[in-house]
């Protein structure tokens, strides 16, 4: 659950240890915006930190695991906003506040999530972490609609399908608008706000 991954930054103090895995998973990142997944291999990613390929594999037994780790690293950031959204009393700003904060995370890491996506089906380990994200958004969602009247149930006209449907929906337009533009992303955000206050019954 959100809470069983700990921000590093949350230490009042960072072992070495921390700093230095914190700075491979931001190499990794810089270096999918440069080179790709299948381009980067584990020696660019230990030049970032300054560290021998030998000293990576103390930290991560592979370029997957790297990836991974940033993957986990990035999701939690989506957890934190699923939970603000589940907790935010009133529907109509919980649903401005859900889609303002996804966006931000996109446009600060939606190479990351790209990339979650992409391997998602053949990287067990990210799939699961993605799998994760979209069932607590899911509920996060479903929590919203039922408090603005959508009546709780399974049935197709009733919240928590109505929430997958709504969250999948979230993640297609937001994968294909980053890869255009911001303007596309926040043009696609606010569609699907729309979407979503309409599948609410809140456009009244």
């Amino acid at each position: 659950m959100p809470g069983e991954h700990p921000a590093r930054g949350r230490r009042s103090t960072e072992r070495k240890g921390d700093v230095r895995e914190r700075a491979i998973l931001d190499t990794c990142e810089a270096l999918l915006a440069q080179k790709g997944y299948d381009t980067m291999t584990v020696g660019d990613i230990a030049q970032g930190p300054g560290i021998t390929r030998g000293a990576l594999y103390f930290y991560f037994g592979s370029k997957q695991e790297v990836v991974t780790a940033l993957v986990a690293r990035t999701v939690e950031h989506l957890w934190e906003r699923s939970r603000a959204t589940a907790q935010t009393d009133e529907p109509r700003e919980a649903v401005a506040a859900a889609m303002r904060r996804t966006v931000e995370l996109w446009n600060e890491h939606g190479l990351v999530m790209r990339t979650a996506i992409d391997l998602s089906l053949t990287v067990p380990e990210i799939g699961e972490l993605w799998s994760r994200t979209a069932d607590l958004f899911t509920t996060a969602i479903t929590a919203v609609l039922e408090r603005a009247g959508v009546q709780p149930g399974t049935e197709p006209d009733q919240a928590s399908p109505m929430a997958r449907a709504l969250c999948w929906m979230i993640e297609r337009s937001f994968y294909h608008a980053s890869q255009e533009s911001r303007e596309n992303l926040q043009k696609a955000s606010s569609t699907c706000e729309h979407i979503w206050l309409v599948s609410a019954g809140l456009t009244d």
